[in-house]
């Protein structure tokens, strides 16, 4: 069914099968940056708080533990954040900072998925092109045989290429809503996901560098 039912078949099951990839690769992205969650880029030492004085300390323990913190965007978030605090050393700015990069996570995320919502608008255009061909082609053998004949022999034997075209026409519609079907969902619980992480990410930098900012006296 999938190829069998005209050329516009062949790009409906090229696009799906895309998105599919593209979503895979989107997922593995997503549970490597959930791995930022487990790091403690603060020492869990008592009282230890984040200021001018201890930034440095910090920053240092980031680049311990990850190799390019860019890579993971709840530890660039942090590191942004911070870099300003050792250089500028204005506390107050830290959370704007956060929340900044917070805005341009959720920016870049949402546009991440442009090409999949294209294919989205696609697929289901395809199959409706696909089931004007079909229709188009059954229309013309029926009105072919009308015009050449009238023996109901020769009718019905026509009749066989018409219900070929009108089965084209609507298995391409089929395939094509069920495959923009599947794709959307997979869209939807994969965006949830990401926002639960945007989330989860804000709330790790609420709890461990925001909340142990102090103005303290170099």
């Amino acid at each position: 069914m999938f190829t069998k039912r005209g050329p516009t078949q062949y790009a409906t099951t090229l696009l799906f099968f895309w998105c599919v990839v593209i979503l895979i690769v989107k997922w593995t992205k997503l549970e490597f940056q959930r791995r930022a969650l487990d790091l403690r880029v603060v020492p869990d030492e008592a009282g230890f708080v984040v200021s001018t004085a201890t930034v440095d300390r910090v920053l240092d323990r980031i680049h311990e533990s990850v190799d390019d913190p860019r890579h993971f965007m709840l530890v660039n978030r942090i590191v942004v954040a911070l870099s300003n605090l050792r250089n500028l050393g204005r506390v107050g700015d830290v959370d704007d900072i956060l929340r900044s990069q917070a805005s341009q996570d959720e920016a870049a995320i949402d546009t991440s998925y442009s090409l999949l919502q294209g294919f989205v608008w696609a697929i289901p255009v395809l199959g409706f092109i696909g089931t004007v061909l079909g229709l188009s082609e059954a229309i013309g053998q029926f009105s072919g045989v009308l015009g050449t004949t009238q023996d109901v022999s020769q009718i019905s034997a026509a009749l066989k290429g018409v219900t070929a075209g009108l089965a084209t026409a609507f298995d391409t519609t089929l395939v094509s809503l069920v495959a923009a079907l599947v794709v959307q969902l997979l869209v939807t619980v994969l965006r949830g996901k990401e926002e639960g992480f945007l989330e989860a990410a804000t709330d790790y930098c609420l709890r461990h560098i925001v909340g142990r900012l102090r103005f303290t006296a170099d």
